[in-house]
């Protein structure tokens, strides 16, 4: 929440300590150690801006990072095509809107709306179709302001 409100997306904390865990943190301390060097990096941030997104773009870390991530898209069900179109649509987002919620946002609206088309609405989804409106208004105040 603390991250929120210095501007930073939720989505980037948790990968963040997920990273911690995946590499053989298993303590509360990876994550107190992770939090503490993002909160060091809002110092740093206002010189970092001075460099032009397209040198940066590039870079070794996200690059490897984003490798490291392909290794689930496996587990996706590629012959479900309501599954299928909406991790491409996810995956598409991500990088063109340089915002992992605003992709994974997509993502849901996507899903409800392909759940929809094909007629395969479940008890269960209500809470799909919940969020996917909060998204969609979300959106639309984005735009709108």
């Amino acid at each position: 929440m603390v991250g929120s409100l210095a501007g930073a997306s939720t989505m980037v904390s948790y990968i963040e300590s997920a990273t911690g865990v995946s590499v053989g943190g298993r303590t509360g301390l990876t994550a107190i150690a992770t939090g503490l060097l993002i909160l060091a990096t809002l110092f740093v941030a206002p010189w970092a801006q001075v460099i032009p997104a397209a040198a940066t773009a590039p870079a070794p870390a996200p690059v490897l990072a984003g490798a490291m991530m392909m290794g689930p898209l496996s587990e996706i069900a590629w012959d479900d095509p309501v599954i299928a179109i909406r991790a491409f649509l996810t995956l598409i987002t991500i990088p063109l809107t340089f915002s992992i919620a605003n992709g994974l946002a997509f993502g849901v609206v996507a899903y409800a709306v392909l759940k929809l088309a094909a007629r395969r609405i479940e008890k269960t989804d209500g809470l799909l179709f919940v969020l996917a409106g909060l998204f969609i208004a979300r959106f639309v105040y984005m735009a709108t302001a």
